[in-house]
């Protein structure tokens, strides 16, 4: 399988999943020529993707869906909720592309997906763990807190995409109004560093895993204080690099592609 984040950030998200036959997104938060370039740049094109898998209706998720769906002939998967929260932002799609999910789990060509419910402040958020063979990567962003039916589903993954959102204290004196900062601390906001690492530390397992932390916000946080918090964490339980490989989903470039 590959995994590659195209995009992570508050300022839009995408991720590349693909196996032996099949081609994913899941999102597709930013223009569609930026979706296209950004897949242009790791060797893949817009209309060999198979299939959009939407998290939820937030903007920095959907922005490009319709257009990339009109363009290159995309099935959308969403639950129901998601569809009816985004369908008059993304325009008017073939009825055929229309995909609804309304079971934990489907397959596209030679892949498993699984979906699972997230906390965010959405119409019904979702995310999503792709499995081909004995193969698995497990997108987990947009979390009020870790959960224990995203600990059961990532902990067995070779590749998870954790949020890694805010440094608390920048977030607390920074510049947001004060209604959304509560949102963002909240239990249906976003996960913050000191919480990612702890949710780290509950999927080690005897399979070691890769974690690239995503999602930053571009106000209340950095890459090098986000992945210092997390690592030192870990250290503190003794976790070393056999046990997890931690990296850093870039906001605006395509970063860790990973063969797995």
């Amino acid at each position: 399988m590959i995994f590659c984040s195209l995009y992570s950030g508050s300022t839009g998200n995408s991720i590349f999943v693909s196996s032996n036959n099949t081609k994913l997104l899941i999102d597709a938060g930013l223009s569609g020529k930026n979706i296209d370039k950004a897949l242009n740049e790791i060797g893949e094109c817009s209309k060999d993707i198979d299939a959009i898998l939407v998290t939820h209706e937030h903007t920095d998720h959907i922005k490009g869906v319709g257009v990339l769906s009109r363009k290159y002939d995309i099935p959308i998967y969403a639950n129901i909720p998601t569809w009816e929260a985004m369908s008059s932002s993304i325009g008017k799609l073939k009825n055929k592309n229309i995909k609804i999910i309304n079971s934990r789990e489907l397959s596209i060509k030679d892949v498993d997906i699984i979906n699972y419910k997230i906390p965010h402040d959405a119409a019904s958020p979702l995310g999503y763990a792709i499995c081909h063979k004995n193969k698995k990567a497990c997108i987990a962003t947009d979390l009020g807190f870790f959960t224990k039916e995203i600990k059961d589903v990532a902990k067995d993954a070779d590749v998870v995409l954790l949020e890694s959102n805010h440094d608390i204290e920048m977030l607390k004196f920074g510049p947001y109004p004060y209604n959304l900062k509560r949102r963002i601390l909240s239990n249906v906001g976003h996960l913050s560093n000191e919480d990612c690492g702890k949710a780290i530390l509950n999927i080690l397992s005897s399979k070691p895993k890769k974690i690239v932390l995503g999602h930053l916000s571009k106000t209340n946080n950095y890459p090098k204080l986000a992945y210092q918090t997390v690592i030192n964490i870990l250290k503190e339980k003794d976790v070393t690099n056999k046990d997890i490989i931690l990296s850093m989903a870039k906001r605006t470039t395509p970063s860790n592609y990973i063969k797995f």
